[in-house]
Parts: C-alpha cells; sequence; structure tokens
C-alpha cells in the first residue's frame, strides 16, 4: 500500500510551498488509494509551540487536506510528534552502537573545528576524522569524569550512493561524500537526518516528497536505511518555489503563508488549485481543477524538476473564478466575516432574514471584480455607505462642461420615471437623453457612474439602480451636481 506523509516543523506560519509538499504526498497517497501521515517534527524545543502544531493543522483542514493517521486522530505507528517518540530513537541508536555502526563522540566542539580547519589545511575533506570511533571502556568513563556529555556518531559507510529520484531522475553520491556524522545531540535529542528515517521506516513510509533542499541529506539517510537493513521509500526531490525575481519564495515577495491568504479571502479550493500547479501539470492542460479531479489525474511523472514561479496574476486569476464560480449562499456565508470588517455592518444584520436578500445581491453584483473576498471591501462601500470618496480618476470627467447637464437631465428623468429602472428601461432613458444632450460614450456614461458610486469602473448602474433605490441614487446625482456649483 501507498503510505505518503507531511512532517513539518510548528515554529512558525506554516508556508505554501510546504503546504505544496503536503497536497502532492496527499494526492499521490489519494491517487493509488493508499494512506496519508501526518507527523509533527518537534524536536527543536527552543522554536517549537504547540500553538503552530494546532494552527498547522487547522490550516491543512481548512485547504481540505484531511490526514489518515497523526497526532489528533492516532494510528497504529503512532506517537506521531516526535518529542514523544525520544525513548523510540535511543532504542534504535542503541542497537546501532550494540552492532558498531555508531559511537559516543565526546570531542568538544573546540576540538572537532580544529581538527576541520587541519582538514582544510591540508586540502582534505573537513570530515570528523573518527578519533572516538575506538575508545575503551576506561577512556570514556575518563571523558565523563571531566563532566564530558557525548554525542552518538553513525560509523558512515565508504562507498558511493545512487538514488533513483522521481523528480530528479538519477543522483550520484560519490564514496567519502560524509564523515561519521552526528544522529543523537548531547542532550539526548536526535537530529533530523536520523529521526526522519527511523520515522518513516517505523511508519512504513513508501514514497517521500519534498523540497530538494533535501537532497544533499539523502545520503545519511541511505546509509541509516543500509545499517538498518531496510529498504529505503522511493524519493521524489521537488525543485523550491520561487518568487518573481527566481529567489527562494519569501514574505519579501508579499504573502506566502497559508494563514495570511486565509485571511485576505482567497478561497481555500482556489488556493488548493493553484498551488497542484506548482511544478506539476495536468495531462489534458487543464489548469482549473477540483480536488477530486486533481487526485484523478495526478501522478509522480508530470512533476517538474524545474523550479515554480509563485505568479500572484495566475492566483489571482483563479481565485476570480472560483469566486464567480462558487454557489451564492455558499460564497455569502464566506464573505460575512469581509462585511463586517468594514465596520458598516453588523453580524447580526447580515444574518437578518429581511436584510439578506439585499447584501446578497451586492454580493452577486460585485463578485465579478474580486479576486479574492476582502476585495469586497472596495466596493461596499458605495452599497453601504452616502459619503463614499471620489476616485481621483474621475476628477477630468468631472471638469468637462457637459457633465452638470448630464447629470440634472438624468436627476430630472429618474424622478420622472414611474417604472422599476432595470436594464431596459435604463437603457431607454440613456438613449433619449445622449439624443436630446448630444452627449454619447464616456462622457455621457461615466458622469452618471462617478455620482452613483464615486468609481470610473465597476458594475454596470443599471444593476447597482434596483439595488440603492431610487431615492439614494436621486440624493447621490444632487449631491454630485452640488459639489460641482459649490466648486468642489
Amino acid at each position: 500500500m501507498v503510505r505518503t506523509r507531511f512532517a513539518p516543523s510548528p515554529t512558525g506560519q506554516i508556508h505554501v510551498g510546504n503546504v505544496r509538499t503536503a497536497l502532492f504526498a496527499y494526492l499521490y497517497a489519494k491517487k493509488h488509494g493508499g494512506q496519508f501521515v501526518l507527523r509533527i517534527e518537534d524536536t527543536d524545543l527552543e522554536r517549537s509551540e504547540e500553538i503552530y502544531t494546532q494552527k498547522l493543522m487547522e490550516d491543512l483542514h481548512w485547504l481540505g487536506l484531511s490526514w489518515d493517521e497523526g497526532p489528533d486522530v492516532g494510528g497504529p505507528y503512532g506517537p506521531y510528534t516526535q518529542s514523544e517518540r525520544l525513548s523510540i530513537y535511543q532504542e534504535y541508536a542503541q542497537k546501532l552502537i550494540d552492532e558498531g555502526r555508531a559511537y559516543y563522540c565526546y570531542c568538544t566542539p573546540e576540538e572537532i573545528e580544529a581538527s576541520k580547519q587541519k582538514l582544510l589545511a591540508e586540502g582534505k575533506p573537513p570530515h570528523y576524522d573518527g578519533r572516538c570511533r575506538y575508545l575503551t571502556a576506561s577512556q570514556r568513563r575518563a571523558f565523563e569524569a571531566e563532566g564530558r556529555k557525548p554525542v552518538i556518531r553513525f560509523v558512515a559507510y565508504d562507498q558511493e550512493y545512487i538514488l533513483q529520484d522521481v523528480v530528479k531522475g538519477e543522483v550520484h553520491f560519490p564514496r567519502g561524500m560524509v564523515g561519521d556524522f552526528v544522529i543523537i545531540r548531547s542532550n539526548g535529542l536526535p537530529v533530523y537526518n536520523y529521526a526522519v528515517v527511523i520515522d518513516d521506516y517505523l511508519m512504513k513510509i513508501t514514497h517521500v516528497l519534498r523540497g530538494d533542499d533535501h537532497l544533499s541529506n539523502t545520503v545519511r539517510q541511505l546509509m541509516i536505511y543500509q545499517a538498518l537493513g531496510a529498504t529505503p521509500p522511493v524519493f521524489g526531490h521537488m525543485a523550491l518555489v520561487l518568487g518573481p525575481d527566481k529567489q527562494k519564495l519569501s514574505k519579501r515577495h508579499g504573502v506566502t503563508s497559508v494563514d495570511e491568504f486565509r485571511r485576505l479571502g482567497y478561497l481555500p479550493e482556489a488556493l488548493l488549485n493553484y498551488l497542484a500547479l506548482l511544478g506539476w501539470s495536468s495531462p489534458d492542460g487543464r489548469e482549473l481543477l477540483s480536488k477530486d479531479e486533481l487526485v484523478e489525474l495526478f501522478d509522480l511523472d508530470r512533476l517538474s524538476s524545474s523550479p515554480a514561479v509563485f505568479d500572484y496574476d495566475k492566483l489571482h486569476w483563479i481565485s476570480k473564478h472560483y469566486i464567480i464560480q462558487m454557489p451564492l449562499e455558499k460564497l455569502y456565508r464566506e464573505a460575512i466575516p469581509f462585511f463586517v470588517e468594514t465596520g458598516w455592518v453588523t453580524e447580526e444584520e447580515l444574518q437578518d432574514p429581511a436584510k439578506q436578500n439585499f447584501f446578497m445581491g451586492v454580493l452577486d453584483l460585485i463578485r465579478g471584480y474580486c479576486s479574492r473576498l476582502s476585495d469586497i471591501k472596495n466596493h461596499l462601500v458605495y452599497f453601504l455607505r452616502e459619503d463614499f470618496p471620489i476616485e481621483a480618476e474621475a476628477e477630468p470627467f468631472l471638469k468637462l462642461e457637459t457633465t452638470p447637464k448630464v447629470l440634472q437631465a438624468f436627476y430630472e428623468k429618474l424622478q420622472a420615471e414611474t417604472r422599476d429602472v432595470d436594464e431596459l428601461v435604463f437603457r431607454e432613458m440613456a438613449m433619449e437623453m445622449m439624443k436630446e444632450l448630444g452627449v454619447k460614450g464616456k462622457n455621457f456614461f461615466l458622469p452618471l457612474r462617478i455620482a452613483i458610486t464615486g468609481r470610473v469602473s465597476g458594475p454596470e448602474i443599471y444593476f447597482i439602480l434596483p439595488l440603492i433605490g431610487k431615492q439614494k441614487a436621486l440624493a447621490r446625482v444632487e449631491n454630485l451636481l452640488q459639489r460641482l456649483q459649490a466648486g468642489h
């Protein structure tokens, strides 16, 4: 059975690059009817915090990535948090010592550094020189009497390794690439390259997908698998996600954590869809894909070995598609917090059945102008307030000598109109006025839009008028006329 895992460190907000790794591992497991495991690597005690563990699980659930085994749901190979597995690491370290594959090392950092500099001066690789490999029991006791606390070092194999990587292809690790390396620190905590092998081995992980910044670690891990007499999992090392400047994606490029994308109102379906396209492409060339479709189409042979560039514009295109296509009632539930954030309407009002038709009508009208739900706040102002600002781009049209005439004619026409002003009625009114005034195009329509919304772009006026009502529309046109007459 295919078993994949996602093993984050809870040291901060989860990065979209890490989530992409989780997504690919999830998709591959589900495609093959396998299991997806969540494991928390929290042995960096100084930086790991429980709040980050809870937050990353919340973010993964929000994205729709659920796990079959993990810290919260358990499973047959737990615990699934490394800090709860310390006795397991010690047990296997002792086994390696007993078999002559590891040993206690009492060298101080100063001694190791001095040895490293000597080897570099001689033009040799700065590997640990193995001086503690053959210590006698009495020598060990003498070091311990000095107060030295040992690390446990693994005896590196002196051989070449060849990795058949499903993304990178054949990767060669020459003999002598690494010397004896630490697997247990002096404080008893395991190092990454050791703990990850013990965990993947005991949890029966069959496929490991991760960033190619881990590729150089793999030779050490292959050595530990060899010492355990175990078959390594299939490895796939994916190129990192880069920013638009082709540097590793970071906060300087903009939003990077799942929590930030969530707070800005990106729909989880949209973010998941976009992340799948970072380093993978569908066999039929489609880019708009649901999670179920991703599961159906995903396979490792379409993972790219080239770095993926995070394109915020493309994310916005995908996100807008999901906002437009989502059923209105569901979108409304997602959008309520962003209505409330404006401070112009309360959640109680938004939940009031008597008012919901208006708010849902507003959302339905403006959703096509939004790449994320936080964008609705830019449009709500002219639906919920009468003191909305007039944007700078409107000024040239306010200075046209025909603008007061257009506004006055529209005011009189609207005031006299007894029908509901829908699209057909508005177009009829507009045609009559343009003919009477000799004004057409932008010079006619934009003054009306500016009076009603303060903007030169956005939803059509004939969609806005039924929502705000005739009296508000008249008051807004009159207000702008007065401002123009006063010279403002």
